[in-house]
């Protein structure tokens, strides 16, 4: 799971040279959530260490005929956006769709993104990319320990980074977005206009400038007193052609806690695997710390997953491609409002609980796109500080600020619990209704049922896992209370 949405959406990553076909599954009858799972592990054998094999995959780009802004035109944007990333591309497509002029600054704007994702299928086909998922499962297995298997009926799928890429440039050509190759170095701000200084020393000057280029952004603002306490979500991830391997090909592995494999150093510091099954030979594979304080380091998540791997009986032949990555979760949401919009992760959109974020970024960019067109585009031509606390608060209204406290809570939980106790909490988490769960796991729940989600996971926690929450998280409640109240009095 990479630098984007890792729990429960992790990046995965598929070379040209092995194409997937496009399968859409249709839905099955599920086993009992408490199946035991029965003799899927091999013993264990000296398969030596994978980590020697070398990464056969190369970067790639897109072979496309962008129209690029030429710094002899003194055009002045309606919108500048900072990044080719999957946000900033997203963004830039849906503010054009308003016959705004846009201008995507960016040194490689056709890259292939290196960070890849997996989704639910609903989300992206509530938004119409489905078409942009080359794979899917559709069951979800998440294995709790030895003895318990939970299966979800809820399809899961892989993004084909260049399919999605592809159809948003082309989206953005088609509006009109001018394209520039170059770094942005500076913003300086004025009344009614922004100008961004790229590192060629070309100026850019626009009504609005948004950061979409990710979280080791400069540009962004956070009050003083606001401490960034992130979690950190880090995993170790590989696409892999093996002997064999365990998994059913129809179903993902969303999250496999057991952990007969790990002699010690597991229950405080746990980790879990994430795998992919696209044929008998050909898998992704993930070990992956959910969030730690500080971050388990690369190396530790490497042994563990060699150790894994070794146990499950799977033999590594080649690695097609590897893949690492280090998210911070949580912490503080950026000054609201501010002169830069932040859009995408550098804006706190990643789930805290869970690192989800490429479904939710997709969705928030034509509510963003909307609010900019509601100032930019309109007679009024609304600019300023206006323009900068709209499109702020559009993207984070006082519900959303308050629903994040709440996931941030359950981030901070997880800190506190060790592996039996984590095992435990999901355990009840995955017995809820689908509605609750999905809308946890989507950051689309209301207030309202945040609060029946909270009372319903209680009563199906166990006693211990009742009484570990009880006893490990009154501070943690307190303080989340007080920063809801903090939101209301702004």
């Amino acid at each position: 799971m990479n630098t984007s949405v890792m729990l429960f959406s992790p990046p995965i990553t598929t070379p040209s040279i092995f194409p997937l076909p496009k399968t859409h599954h249709n839905r099955t009858s599920l086993p009992s959530s408490r199946k035991q799972h029965q003799g899927r592990i091999h013993n264990t054998r000296k398969f030596g260490n994978f980590l020697d094999l070398k990464s056969e995959y190369q970067p790639e780009a897109l072979d496309f005929d962008l129209p690029l802004f030429h710094p002899s035109d003194h055009t002045c944007f309606n919108v500048i956006i900072i990044g080719a990333g999957p946000a900033g591309i997203r963004l830039a497509e849906q503010v054009s769709l308003y016959g705004m002029k846009v201008c995507c600054v960016d040194p490689n704007p056709l890259s292939i993104w290196p960070n890849n994702y997996g989704v639910w299928f609903d989300e992206f086909e509530g938004l119409g990319l489905e078409d942009c998922l080359d794979k899917t499962w559709p069951i979800t297995s998440i294995y709790i320990d030895d003895r318990t298997t939970k299966y979800l009926d809820r399809c899961y799928g892989r993004v084909n980074k260049r399919k999605l890429k592809e159809n948003l440039v082309k989206g953005c050509v088609f509006n009109g977005v001018r394209f520039y190759k170059a770094k942005a170095m500076q913003i300086e701000h004025h009344e009614f206009e922004s100008i961004v200084v790229c590192d060629d020393g070309v100026d850019l000057k626009g009504s609005l400038v948004v950061d979409a280029s990710g979280f080791g952004s400069k540009f962004i603002e956070y009050d003083d007193h606001k401490v960034k306490n992130y979690g950190f979500q880090i995993a170790y991830g590989v696409l892999a052609e093996v002997d064999a391997h365990p998994f059913d090909l129809d179903k993902v592995v969303l999250m496999d806690w057991r952990d007969s494999h790990c002699r010690d150093g597991n229950a405080k510091s746990s980790t879990f695997m994430y795998a992919m099954p696209f044929s008998s030979n050909l898998i992704f594979l993930e070990e992956t710390s959910l969030v730690s304080r500080p971050a388990l380091s690369h190396t530790e998540v490497k042994t563990r997953m060699v150790a894994r791997l070794k146990h499950l009986g799977i033999n590594v032949k080649r690695v097609l491609e590897d893949e690492k990555g280090l998210i911070p979760m949580g912490g503080p949401l950026p000054r609201i409002p501010q002169n830069v919009i932040a859009f995408g992760a550098n804006s706190g959109v990643v789930h805290p609980s869970t690192g989800y974020m490429m479904a939710r970024t997709m969705t928030l960019a034509p509510i963003v796109a909307a609010s900019i067109n509601q100032c930019l585009g309109s007679t009024r031509m609304i600019r300023g500080k206006q323009v900068y606390a709209n499109v702020w608060n559009s993207m984070w209204p006082i519900e959303s600020r308050i629903s994040r406290e709440f996931y941030t809570f359950g981030m901070e939980t997880l800190l506190k619990l060790d592996l039996n106790e984590t095992r435990q909490f999901f355990d009840a988490f995955f017995e809820l209704k689908p509605y609750y769960m999905q809308g946890f796991l989507s950051s689309s729940l209301t207030l309202n049922d945040i609060v029946w989600l909270s009372m319903s996971l209680f009563a199906h926690a166990s006693n211990p896992s009742r009484f570990a929450i009880a006893r490990k998280c009154p501070e943690l409640l307190a303080k989340m209370m007080g920063n809801i109240c903090l939101e209301f009095i702004k």
